[in-house]
C-alpha cells in the first residue's frame, strides 16, 4: 500500500462505514483512485467454468452493488469482478445503521438486506460494461417477494446478456428465510427456473451458486448434489456467517452477516469438504477472510480453482487485489508450480 492509499484510507475511516463505502465508489468512478492495471502470467492465467481469468483473484459481489464502477475495477489487478445482488425492483434494504467495521477483529458485520437500485438500472449499466473484463452478477430477490425464486430468473432474463457468469444467492442471512432456498427441494426448484432463464438468453452463461458456511455436513452434502444435478458450473463458498465466536469488537453482538479475518478458517474448512464431496470436480471460488498472497494459495490448495476479496479491502484498500495476485504468482513459482490449476486441491486434506 502507498502513502497514498493510506492516507486516503485513514480519511475514509473517519466517516460512518455506509458513508465511506459511498465515498469509495465514487472516488472510484472520478478517477481519483490509483489502479495498478492487469496483473497476470502464464503461471496466474486460470480457467474456471470455462472463463479464462488472467488471475484468479476476483472482487466479491457487494462491493459494487448497483455495477457503478466496471471500468475503474476492471483496471484494479482483478481476474474477475462480481457485482450486485441485483433484485428486479429496487428496494432500500435495511434500516441504518446496517455496516459495522470490527477494527479489531479485522472484520465487517453488515445487514444490508440487498439495497439496490433494481435490475433496470444494473442493465443499463452492465450494456456499457468494459468488454475486456470478466464480470458476473449476483442475483438476488426482492424481501416482499411473492415468488423469490423467480426473482432470481427476472433478474438473468433482463441482464445476463450482458454477463459473463451470473450467480444464485441464496446465502445472505440479511433477508428473512431467503437461506431456506438452500434446501435440496427448494433448491432443485429455483436452479431449474434460473436454468431455463438462462437457456432463453441463447448461450451457454456458466451460472455459480453461493452458498452459507453456517451449513451441517449433511447440509453440505445435500447441497453438492442438488448443485452438480441441477448444472452449476461452480460453487461459492462462502457467504457471510452469522457465528461470533472470539470477536472483541465493541460492535460483535450486532446483527447481520459476519465477514473478513474471523471467517477464514470456517469458510476454508467448508470449501475443502465440497473439494472433497464432488471428487475436485465441480470449480469451486474460495471467499472469506482473504487478506494475502498466503490466505489465498490456502484457499487454492484446499480446493479453489479462483479466490474473491471484499471485506480485506477495507483495511487494505484496493491495492490488495494486485499485491495478492502477484504474491501468489511468487508462491506458485516458489512451489515449482508451472500454473495454479496445478496447486488446486494439494493441501486439502489439512482443512479435513
Amino acid at each position: 500500500m502507498n502513502r497514498l492509499e493510506e492516507l486516503g484510507l485513514k480519511a475514509l475511516h473517519k466517516f460512518d462505514p455506509e458513508r465511506a463505502h459511498g465515498l469509495a465508489i465514487k472516488a472510484l468512478t472520478s478517477g481519483l483512485v490509483p489502479l495498478s492495471g492487469p496483473v497476470t502470467s502464464p503461471r496466474l492465467r486460470t480457467e474456471l467454468a470455462g472463463l479464462d481469468l488472467p488471475n484468479p483473484v476476483g472482487l466479491a459481489a457487494g462491493f459494487d452493488k448497483n455495477a457503478e464502477a466496471l471500468g475503474p475495477l476492471s483496471r484494479a489487478g482483478f481476474g474477475f469482478i462480481e457485482v450486485g445482488a441485483v433484485t428486479p425492483r429496487a428496494q432500500p434494504g435495511n434500516p441504518q445503521p446496517r455496516l459495522f467495521r470490527l477494527t479489531e477483529d479485522r472484520a465487517v458485520i453488515n445487514r444490508f438486506g440487498f439495497n439496490n437500485k433494481g435490475m433496470k438500472a444494473a442493465a443499463a449499466r452492465l450494456a456499457r460494461r468494459p468488454k475486456d473484463a470478466v464480470i458476473g452478477l449476483n442475483l438476488g430477490a426482492n424481501k416482499d417477494s411473492a415468488d423469490r425464486a423467480d426473482d432470481f430468473a427476472q433478474v438473468l432474463r433482463r441482464c445476463g446478456v450482458h454477463l459473463d457468469f451470473a450467480t444464485v444467492n441464496v446465502s445472505s442471512p440479511n433477508t428473512e428465510k431467503l437461506r431456506d432456498l438452500q434446501g435440496a427441494e427448494a433448491l432443485a426448484r429455483l436452479l431449474a427456473g434460473v436454468m431455463e432463464a438462462r437457456d432463453s438468453l441463447g448461450r451457454a452463461l456458466p451460472v455459480f451458486l453461493k452458498i452459507a458456511p453456517d451449513l451441517s455436513d449433511g447440509e453440505l452434502t445435500e447441497l453438492a448434489e442438488v448443485a452438480q444435478a441441477g448444472g452449476v458450473a461452480a460453487i461459492i463458498a462462502t457467504n457471510t456467517t452469522l457465528g461470533r465466536d472470539g470477536l472483541k469488537s465493541a460492535h460483535r453482538d450486532e446483527a447481520g452477516g459476519l465477514s473478513g479475518a474471523p471467517l477464514f478458517e470456517k469458510s476454508t474448512r467448508i470449501l475443502a469438504r465440497l473439494s472433497q464431496l464432488t471428487e475436485g470436480k465441480m470449480p469451486l471460488v474460495g471467499v472469506g477472510g482473504i487478506s494475502s498472497a498466503e490466505e489465498a494459495y490456502a484457499k487454492i490448495r484446499a480446493g479453489a480453482s479462483a479466490v474473491q476479496l471484499y471485506s480485506a479491502l477495507v483495511y487494505e484498500g484496493l491495492s490488495l487485489a494486485g499485491r495478492v495476485a502477484q504474491g501468489l504468482d511468487d508462491l506458485l513459482a516458489k512451489d515449482g508450480f508451472a500454473h495454479v490449476a496445478d496447486a488446486v486441491g494439494t493441501g486439502r486434506e489439512a482443512w479435513l
